[in-house]
């Protein structure tokens, strides 16, 4: 399949990494802008972008895209024609956007949903004390984290692991989850299940 891959963090990175090792081909990556960090204040790459600079990939910045969607609508957003788009620890996507690749758009959610919807689903479940977690793919719906479940994986969580520690584990998890849901949907065999609201 043809995928748009939309992330920043480094939490997204194994994803894209093991997008790009799969069959599959990603088409660009869009990624938030260019930020001044570290001592010596210099502009530098979100995780992701970097990551896509090495791999050769075409990146778009989400402002230009956004700024398109909002004020000429999804004609001219600069992204190509794709089959699927995978989110990963990105923007809330309008829906202009949402309507523009064939199959739809997944995401990788860090929490085993409906469970920890919304922001630092990790670290909530580390400080709640929660026995497991996992991860969640499902498909992106106009809502916050509401779509249908096309998979999910749960791990134990140890009673002295740290946010640092379970966070590494599910990024690693989140990479081989998104390449076997993009095989999924590509075969017309991903079945998502409505989430209790």
């Amino acid at each position: 399949m043809r995928i748009v891959f939309m992330g920043s963090p480094e939490f997204a990175v194994p994803a894209l990494e093991a997008l790009y090792a799969s069959y599959h081909e990603i088409v660009a990556v869009v990624s938030g802008a260019d930020k001044r960090r570290g001592r010596g204040n210099e502009l530098m790459p979100t995780p992701v972008k970097a990551k896509a600079m090495e791999l050769g990939l075409p990146v778009v910045e989400w402002e230009a895209v956004k700024h398109r969607t909002l004020d000429i609508g999804h004609r001219t957003l600069g992204i190509p024609e794709c089959d699927l788009f995978v989110v990963v620890a990105f923007k809330i996507l309008p829906p202009a956007l949402l309507a523009w690749p064939r199959l739809g758009s997944v995401n990788i959610h860090a929490s085993l949903l409906p469970k920890y919807r919304g922001a630092a689903p990790i670290h909530r479940a580390v400080m709640d004390g929660a026995a497991q977690t996992g991860n969640t793919i499902f498909l992106l719906d106009n809502g916050i984290d509401t779509g249908g479940v096309i998979m999910q994986e749960t791990v134990d969580v140890g009673p002295d692991e740290t946010t640092g520690e379970v966070y590494e584990r599910l990024r690693m998890l989140g990479a081989d989850m998104v390449v076997r849901a993009a095989d999924l949907i590509e075969r017309g065999e991903a079945h998502p299940v409505p989430q209790d609201a």
